[in-house]
């Protein structure tokens, strides 16, 4: 299975990272192969929502989500990953989520597979609700076939996600997906 990560972390060394790690380790591991896409580094404008595309392209504007839609429209798997920045995913990642508008029907056409993997300081059970619901709501209106969630509680820092058992759960996420 080809599986593309949507990186939408600003932090490199951070916690997001970590998880999306093992959890690509794992992947590999069980023959897959993983492309990481770091969207911070990327030039994505955020959405016009002018909807000149039509929900299927072309967008008016000329930046690397072309180049994105097609790693995402070939691949069998989609990885949202994400720092919880006020009880949301990050910005960054949320601005390539918005441009999905352009090839929304291919998209929704593709049934592809879906997964979050996401981290947060606090540990309370209700911190990822809001994220949840998002990601959710995102799976069911683009048909997605989510495969599941690693939700990183109390992994605020490097320190704190690699000696949580966090980091085992997301390479054993990726280990088993078939």
């Amino acid at each position: 299975m080809k599986i593309i990560v949507l990186m939408g972390s600003p932090n490199l060394d951070g916690s997001t990272n970590l998880l999306v790690k093992e959890f690509e380790k794992g992947a590999t591991e069980a023959g897959h192969s993983v492309e990481n896409i770091d969207v911070v580094k990327e030039d994505i404008h955020a959405c016009k929502g002018c909807v000149s595309c039509g929900y299927e392209g072309p967008c008016v504007q000329q930046d690397a989500m072309q180049k994105i839609k097609g790693k995402i429209l070939g691949a069998d798997m989609l990885v949202f990953a994400t720092p919880l920045y006020y009880y949301g995913m990050s910005s960054q990642l949320k601005a390539v989520v918005d441009r999905f508008c352009f090839f929304n029907s291919s998209l929704t056409r593709k049934r592809i597979k879906s997964a979050l993997i996401a981290v947060a300081w606090n540990s309370d059970m209700w911190t990822f609700e809001v994220l949840e619901k998002h990601y959710k709501t995102l799976v069911n209106y683009l048909k997605m076939n989510d495969q599941g969630m690693v939700l990183g509680r109390g992994c605020g820092t490097p320190n704190m996600t690699s000696g949580s058992k966090y980091m085992r759960e997301a390479y054993d996420f990726g280990k088993g997906l078939k």
